[in-house]
């Protein structure tokens, strides 16, 4: 069980993650469709498209996007002044998002923005619209790279045979209905002996449809089908199963449905629980055939012994957390496996996957294919399945990524693809017909079509299994950065970088060097001065993808800029190191998207000052827009044959320097490392494993209490995490290092908690943590959510000027009962009186209903039938009130007593409330 405490005091405790009490702010926010707020007493507004919502009970900042966001694997986030607000829950219409907010994320919204994967929803931003026409390069496909000798999308020779089995659903810790226990098998037919087993799992998609119309209800209602995704990888399954592989695809809607809700994590640890759940099955039935399904039964038995997992996006981040969980068992209260673990993952197949914990498991190899212009996630923080294993573990295990030039994120799988799908489909890449993207476009030539993508995605997924289950190492030079290509996947460009393996002696930005003629650069940081990529860049990086936190230690590079031809940088390491045994020296390394031959001579130095010039390389950048993550480092290799001629002590390697071959440019090292071939067997480390909890506790009405959040750490040893503690009230972090063993009390974070009576918002003080040495991390988020548990006051409308003469103003007053620590806020919109005339457009002021409704008051009409006209009142704390005021003009025309009647509205829906204030009022003519 994951560890909490809670101490009750009488004063003050010594130490709070944020000492400083939450501010009092009032915010201005936009009533349901109206184009500009009204307010009560004239605040400033929100940006458009955004308000606040819920002040009676819970008080939520809403966001509604101008179309449709297709329901994806990134997350929505909201962010102010660039840092990150939280991540909210999606409404049932597609467009509507809404934050659960306390007190203290409520000052200072400013600079309000809704992020995913990487890309700006709600605005143009750098890296979030393509370039226009008449400024866009056309960029052309790289060269194609000489074929590998051993191809493995070549078909096997064994024909296949598919079916289902469906079990009995399975119930999840945090989900509130049961998941489905449903998979699709591809098996070979007439292969003996024990098969690999391949386990698919899709990632976050539409669960449910009928016809035309999509949802994410689950379970699914009355006259809807469930989304199939878990068959959009039978051409995968097939290839794989003609080679001899048993393969199964698994169905995750369940989960889908419900992860936004009840996960933390975004549904990593359910994924990891419903992926063993399955193969705990497979593990059974190899032991009892005839308790098996049809399928299996006529499938060869599998070899659990050699299973390779293959996950899709949200997929991709629960495979990384089965394999984890395979070696390092969770907690059992957050786990929804309990049993023994009789199978052994050899590899991972990561597809465009998300990383919110930016954990990767170190010891299980991986490739990682990340799509060109993926319009999902993104940023492509799959990359960071590679760099975020670097120096975590042995580094004998291969991490590597393949970028998959003009690859979207749906199309590696066919029931999300157009043409192929079940289902409603699209290509998440979207594409403005006005401004075409000049690499992602339909058009482009770097584009690939939908099957060509799945071809080739095939092919490496084929690629994978064979180096990490079969362990033939002739296809290693296909994943690994050898620059070769599988003809079977043309004419996709496939480009490749890895670290791990055959890999030593490295030069790593983040293990501490220093440079001369470049600059170390932050990949995280709020500063432009120190941040690797600058706003001047067109589009971004996967290597220097965000994380909840706005500034990351141990997170480098190293930036060079130069201005003359000749210029030198240099690295040099804080120990010597040894490149002996290695025949090359691999350097991951990009230039800006589009750019062409830009060069380096390499020269390395050892301790005793010999230098030694290994070559030359030549780097061009991707094909890219603003709107794709085309700063990725490809590997470049220089023999180190040079070095030995020239005496160069390999086992005592002192500086790297690059000497620029062209007049000025750009250019970003990640890392350099001594290069042989060949792939070790990986054996997993004996490692320390930290989990995160989360602790709920009622406010009270008095006293002080210390509370501390919940962490488990397991297994054997020491390593080393990194903790973020994040402020409340500014969302800022603040980081440490700690070594932790299992057992022990390394981690502690205390929160003090303060009763009292007056009402307000729930409070979440969260914290992070993060492998960095020696150790590994499972639940990777957790903290202390404080229930306030004081009942809400009253709400009461009084009239103060409810009939009135022509030229002046109705006035009502809306108050609280008692004041209170949250924004308490109602919407009214109009509705026609119960009798007599009604109050048209001409009775009131036209600038006061241009600024509430966006409207104008021609032609004439009832005040009810104006679209938008909502009236909105927001009570800031400490407050008990605040007016309503309707200005109404003099027209000199006889008319009788006319009437305007108001209903409160629910915020979410625009509906009234059945037993909502409704203020109402008259107006006669002037004497």
């Amino acid at each position: 069980m994951v560890r909490a405490r809670c101490i009750w005091v009488t004063a003050a405790a010594l130490c709070a993650v944020a000492g400083a009490s939450p501010g009092v702010a009032a915010a201005q926010g936009r009533p349901p469709s109206a184009a500009v707020p009204a307010s009560a007493d004239g605040a400033g507004a929100l940006p458009p498209g955004w308000r606040l919502t819920g002040g009676g009970s819970a008080p939520r900042l809403e966001w509604r996007s101008d179309r449709p966001v297709p329901m994806g694997d990134a997350r929505v986030e909201f962010r102010s002044g660039g840092r990150l607000l939280g991540v909210p829950r999606p409404g049932g219409d597609g467009r509507t998002f809404r934050l659960p907010l306390d007190t203290a994320r409520r000052n200072g919204l400013d600079g309000l923005q809704a992020w995913s994967g990487g890309r700006r929803l709600d605005g143009p931003t750098t890296g979030a619209a393509p370039a226009s026409p008449g400024s866009a390069v056309q960029p052309a496909p790289p060269s194609p790279l000489p074929a590998n000798g051993v191809d493995p999308g070549r078909p096997g020779p064994y024909r296949t045979r598919t079916g289902e089995y469906t079990l009995k659903s399975v119930r999840l810790p945090g989900f509130a209905a049961p998941v489905e226990m449903r998979a699709v098998v591809v098996a070979p037919v007439g292969a003996h002996g024990e098969r690999p087993l391949a386990l698919f799992l899709h990632g976050r998609h539409y669960t449910c449809y009928r016809g035309k119309d999509i949802t994410a209800d689950w379970p699914c209602g009355t006259g809807y089908q469930q989304v199939p995704s878990y068959r959009g990888y039978l051409r995968d399954q097939r290839l794989l199963a003609s080679q001899g592989y048993l393969t199964v695809s698994v169905s995750a809607n369940g989960i889908n449905g419900q992860d936004d809700e009840s996960a933390e994590d975004g549904g990593a640890q359910a994924r990891s629980s419903l992926i063993r759940l399955h193969l705990a099955r497979w593990a059974d039935w190899a032991l009892h055939p005839a308790t098996a399904p049809a399928i299996v039964r006529d499938a060869p038995r599998a070899d659990l012994s050699r299973v390779l997992l293959v996950g899709h996006s949200r997929g991709g981040e629960g495979v990384n957390r089965a394999a984890l969980d395979s070696l390092y068992p969770p907690p059992s209260d957050q786990d929804g496996y309990h049993g023994p673990v009789r199978w052994t993952v050899r590899g991972m197949v990561l597809v465009g996957p998300t990383v919110f914990g930016q954990n990767p498991v170190p010891d299980v190899p991986s490739t990682t294919i990340l799509p060109g212009c993926d319009g999902d996630v993104s940023d492509l923080e799959g990359e960071l399945y590679v760099d975020g294993t670097r120096a975590v573990s042995t580094g004998a295990a291969l991490h590597s990524a393949v970028y998959v030039v003009g690859a979207d994120h749906n199309f590696f799988n066919s029931e999300w693809t157009p043409g192929k799908s079940a289902a409603p489909s699209e290509d998440d890449f979207y594409d403005d017909p006005d401004r075409p993207d000049p690499v992602c476009g339909k058009r482009a030539a770097t584009r690939l079509t939908a099957d060509q993508q799945h071809r080739a995605g095939s092919v490496y997924v084929a690629a994978a299994a064979r180096l990490f289950v079969a362990g033939d190492d002739r296809v290693r030079p296909l994943l690994d950065g050898s620059g070769r290509r599988a003809p079977s996947a043309d004419p996709a460009r496939v480009l490749g970088h890895a670290v791990g393996a055959r890999r030593g002696g490295g030069f790593l930005p983040d293990g501490g060097v220093s440079v001369a003629g470049g600059r170390l650069c932050a990949a995280v940081d709020p500063s432009p001065a120190k941040t690797c990529l600058g706003d001047d860049a067109h589009g971004s990086s996967p290597h220097f993808v965000r994380w909840e936190t706005d500034r990351e230690s141990g997170r480098h590079a190293i930036a060079l800029r130069w201005t003359r031809t000749g210029a030198r940088t240099r690295v040099t390491a804080r120990r010597p190191l040894s490149l002996s045994g290695a025949e090359d020296l691999a350097l991951r390394l990009f230039v800006p998207p589009n750019s062409r031959g830009t060069r380096f001579d390499v020269t390395l130095t050892d301790t005793t000052g010999h230098r030694a010039t290994l070559g030359r390389i030549r780097a061009d950048g991707l094909p890219g827009s603003e709107r794709t993550a085309s700063y990725w480092g490809r590997e470049f290799r220089v023999p180190l044959t040079a070095a030995a001629r020239a005496g160069l002590d390999l086992l005592s390697v002192k500086s790297l320097e690059l000497k620029a071959g062209s007049s000025s440019g750009r250019a970003w090292l990640v890392d350099a490392w001594g290069w042989r071939p060949g792939t070790p067997e990986a054996r997993a480390a004996a490692l320390p494993r930290v989990d995160l909890g989360r602790l709920t506790v009622a406010e009270g009405d008095s006293g002080t209490r210390t509370c501390h959040v919940p962490v488990r750490v397991s297994g054997h040893g020491s390593g080393q995490v990194r903790v973020h503690v994040l402020d409340p009230a500014t969302g800022h972090g603040t980081e440490r290092l700690v070594t932790v063993r299992p057992g022990g009390r390394d981690i502690d974070v205390p929160v003090e908690v303060k009763g009292d009576t007056r009402y307000g918002p729930d409070r979440s003080y969260d914290v992070l943590v993060k492998a960095v040495h020696g150790a590994v991390v499972g639940s990777y988020r957790g903290g202390v959510t404080v229930h306030d548990d004081d009942p809400a006051p009253t709400m009461k409308v009084t009239p103060i000027a409810a009939r009135v003469t022509e030229g002046r103003s109705l006035t009502w007053r809306v108050s609280l009962s008692e004041p209170v620590d949250v924004d308490m806020s109602a919407v009214f919109g109009v509705t026609p009186p119960a009798t007599g005339p009604e109050l048209s457009t001409k009775d009131v002021s036209a600038s006061w209903l241009r600024d509430v409704s966006g409207r104008s008051p021609d032609p004439e009409r009832p005040l009810s039938e104006v679209t938008g006209l909502y009236l909105w009142i927001d009570i800031p704390p400490g407050h008990t009130g605040a007016d309503i005021t309707l200005p109404i003009v003099k027209d000199h025309l006889a008319e009788p007593e006319e009437s305007v009647r108001f209903r409160q509205l629910d915020d979410r829906t625009g509906e009234p409330l059945p037993d909502g204030l409704a203020p109402a009022g008259s107006v006669v003519d002037a004497p």
